[in-house]
C-alpha cells in the first residue's frame, strides 16, 4: 500500500484539518522559548501557528510531499522528513503536539515509545486523531466494495483507532500521565458539494485505492458513494462521521 499526498489538494479540500486544530493550539498554549515538536506536521500550517507564539517549532512527518510543502510555505522553520513510529528528538522537547496524525501511525507502541523518548521529564503531549468508531461508514463500506469488484483480498486498512482506555493505558505503559482523555462525535462537513466524498476519499484512501486498477477504483468509488449516500449526504453536503481522541498528557 503506497499513500500518496496531493499537497495542493489537501490545503483546499481539505482545509479542516488545519482548522479544526486551532483549538489544540489553545490547549497546547505554547510560550515563547519552548521547544516543541509537531508530530505529523503535514504542510506546516499549524506548526507555523505555533510558531507565531515565539516557540521554537520543528515539524516531522514521513511524508516526502508533506515535507517539501512544508518546507516551501515556510522556510523560516525546521521539517524533518522522519518516521513518527521511530524517531528520537536531541535535544527532548518541552512538548509535542500531533493533529490528525496518530491514526496513521499502526504500530502504536514505535509511536508511543517514541513521543515519550522526545519529551523532557514534565514534558507535556497534546494530540487529537481518529478514535473507536471513526469513520466506521467507511472502514463497514470498504470491505463489501471491494468484495463487490473481487477484490476482497487486496483490501489493507491503515488506520489505528484505539478507545480511550486502550489509549490512555498505552501511554501510562510509557511513562505519560493523562490529564485529560476524551472520545467524542465530531460530523465534518466536506467541500467540494456532490464531489466532495469522492475527493475526500481520493486525498485519504489512496494508499488503500492505490492496488486497484483505474476503472476497479472508479467502481469501488461508486459503490460506496451509493451505499453511503443516505447516511453522509444531505442538503447539498457530505458530513463524514469523525470520532475524535482528544489527550493531554505530561511525561512522569
Amino acid at each position: 500500500m503506497n499513500q500518496q499526498w496531493n499537497t495542493g489538494t489537501y490545503d483546499t479540500d481539505m482545509a479542516f484539518v488545519s482548522q479544526y486544530g486551532e483549538s489544540l493550539i489553545e490547549l497546547l498554549k505554547p510560550l515563547p522559548g519552548e521547544r516543541i515538536l509537531d508530530w505529523g506536521c503535514g504542510t506546516g500550517d499549524l506548526a507555523a501557528a505555533i510558531a507565531g507564539y515565539g516557540a521554537a517549532v520543528t515539524g516531522i512527518d514521513a511524508s516526502p510531499e508533506m515535507i517539501a510543502a512544508a518546507r516551501s510555505k515556510h522556510p523560516e522553520l525546521a521539517f524533518i522528513l522522519a518516521d513518527g513510529q521511530d524517531y528520537t528528538a536531541d535535544p527532548p522537547a518541552d512538548a509535542i503536539f500531533s493533529n490528525a496524525a496518530l491514526h496513521w501511525l499502526k504500530d502504536a507502541e514505535g509511536a508511543a515509545a517514541s513521543i515519550a523518548a522526545s519529551l523532557r521529564t514534565g514534558g507535556r503531549f497534546i494530540a487529537e486523531f481518529g478514535g473507536q468508531g471513526n469513520i466506521a461508514s467507511v472502514i463497514s463500506g470498504l470491505p463489501a466494495a471491494f468484495e463487490a469488484i473481487g477484490c476482497a483480498d487486496k483490501l489493507v486498512l491503515p488506520w489505528y483507532f484505539p478507545g480511550i482506555a486502550e489509549y490512555t493505558t498505552l501511554l501510562e505503559q510509557h511513562g505519560l500521565t493523562a490529564s485529560l482523555a476524551l472520545c467524542y462525535d465530531r460530523p465534518t462537513t466536506l467541500a467540494g458539494g456532490e464531489q466532495g466524498f469522492g475527493r475526500w476519499l481520493n486525498t485519504f484512501a489512496d494508499g488503500i485505492l492505490s492496488v486497484l486498477t483505474p476503472p476497479q477504483r472508479e467502481e469501488v468509488l461508486a459503490f460506496l458513494e451509493k451505499e453511503l449516500k443516505h447516511r453522509l449526504f444531505s442538503d447539498g453536503v457530505w458530513v463524514m462521521d469523525y470520532r475524535r481522541i482528544r489527550v493531554s498528557a505530561t511525561k512522569r
